[in-house]
């Protein structure tokens, strides 16, 4: 039995089939994919190995370019019978202007989603063997992919209603700058801005984060698309209501969109040895941990035996308690590239000048006292270095470090563990010297 319906439906789905292939929208895809993938690829060794800094560069890209440019695809795709002057002919199509509206806009902005994801594949697939922990946020990926179909089908909208050949560029500047701008506000419609920058190394969104965000964009783009095209036209206002709710409870929550995440906050260690400290770190830079062990085994060896020397090292997000020591601070893409310490002697180096390094300021302008906090700066370089095993950059052939080779062992064991037993200690009287 034939489906009366059928003939109904088969010139939508036509139709359908016919704007997907043609025209601007199979090129969104791939333009979206490229626009997301090029800025990425170029600042890879800040984001390989974070799910939270690769969803962070990936959502700012989103926002912030793939955005704009989705918005002047649509907004092209809208004004096409104005350039082709059939902008007519469409009164004569038995179909509603809402669905005319669907079906040319539909294409567009799906395709955009499908380079968006494309792009969300390749980043996640290049991140993953370096990651240490965490999970990526699927309610980032439900924010993102709401805030393109949202923007594509508004910029539709604008398309068909300016008949500016012009209009689609000049939508994207404004795009661009609309998103851009809340970002140096102060108050908290900032978090309007689906390109507000948000940092999420560390930190997750709320569970309630993508429902309200997706209703805030999307009731925007339903708001204009029911304005335009609906026959009832006063049904944009539900949309609007929806939408100022949504805008009214992300301005009221503001930072408290995201909180803390308990995988980041998981330390992992080392075994603890003879002569060997454990060493604790974040558990995303846990990869790391081996060479960080290599990197710092020097220094360990040079402190064994040395009387309060540290037992234990944590990083630098933690607070050293007593008889812990905080490692040097290192950040993707300068001291850490795809799970690799890009300089290891840099980071012993530096893990040892916040073991001997004093918060003092400045001292007096009394001659002798300058003279007594000069040389105890000169005995903290002498001992930086003696650590390290590398001579100072600063002080090159030292005379402190020269008598701190030239000690007995047993005198410099016992010597360094006074010394480090004035951690806090600024006045020159009560810190050992050379």
């Amino acid at each position: 039995m034939t489906n009366p319906e059928a003939p109904a439906r088969r010139p939508a789905h036509t139709a359908l089939r016919a704007e997907f292939r043609r025209g601007i929208a199979p090129w969104t895809g791939p333009a979206v994919a490229l626009t997301l993938l090029v800025p990425l690829w170029g600042k890879a060794p800040q984001w390989q190995g974070s799910w939270g800094e690769t969803q962070t560069q990936l959502h700012l890209a989103s926002a912030l370019l793939a955005g704009p440019l989705v918005a002047a695809a649509a907004c092209w795709q809208g004004g096409r019978e104005h350039r082709g002057r059939t902008a007519d002919l469409l009164l004569s199509v038995p179909r509603s202007r809402l669905a005319q509206v669907t079906t040319a806009a539909t294409p567009v902005v799906l395709w955009a989603a499908a380079g968006y994801l494309f792009a969300l594949t390749v980043a996640f697939a290049a991140t993953a063997p370096y990651t240490g922990a965490g999970s990526p946020s699927v309610s980032i990926v439900a924010a993102d992919l709401g805030f393109l179909l949202s923007i594509g089908f508004v910029g539709f909208v604008v398309g068909r209603l300016v008949r500016w050949r012009l209009i689609a560029p000049v939508l994207a500047v404004c795009a661009y700058v609309g998103l851009g701008f809340p970002g140096y506000l102060d108050s908290a419609t900032r978090f309007l801005s689906p390109a507000h920058e948000v940092s999420l190394d560390g930190s997750v969104p709320v569970w309630w984060y993508a429902p309200v965000l997706v209703t805030w964009t999307g009731c925007i783009a339903v708001t204009a698309l029911l304005a335009y095209a609906a026959r009832r036209r006063h049904l944009a206002v539900v949309p609007l209501v929806l939408a100022i709710a949504a805008g009214t409870l992300v301005v009221h929550t503001g930072a408290d969109l995201f909180r803390d995440d308990p995988a980041m906050a998981r330390r992992v260690c080392s075994k603890a040895g003879p002569g060997t400290p454990q060493i604790c770190l974040n558990a995303s830079d846990s990869p790391i941990l081996p060479q960080v062990s290599e990197a710092l085994a020097g220094m360990f060896s040079r402190l064994e035996g040395v009387p309060g020397a540290p037992a234990r090292y944590v990083d630098s997000q933690s607070r050293p308690k007593d008889g812990e020591a905080g490692l040097a601070h290192v950040t993707r893409g300068w001291g850490i590239t795809r799970n690799r310490l890009t300089d290891p002697r840099r980071y012993a180096s530096d893990t040892a000048l916040g073991l001997v390094n004093r918060d003092c300021q400045a001292g007096p302008r009394d001659k002798d006292r300058k003279k007594e906090a000069e040389r105890m700066v000169r005995t903290a370089d002498a001992v930086q270095s003696w650590l390290t095993g590398e001579d100072s950059p600063g002080f090159p052939n030292s005379r402190y470090l020269a008598r701190l080779k030239a000690m007995p062992d047993a005198d410099r064991k016992a010597w360094l563990g006074r010394f480090l037993a004035t951690p806090q200690r600024c006045t020159p009287s009560e810190v050992p010297v050379l």
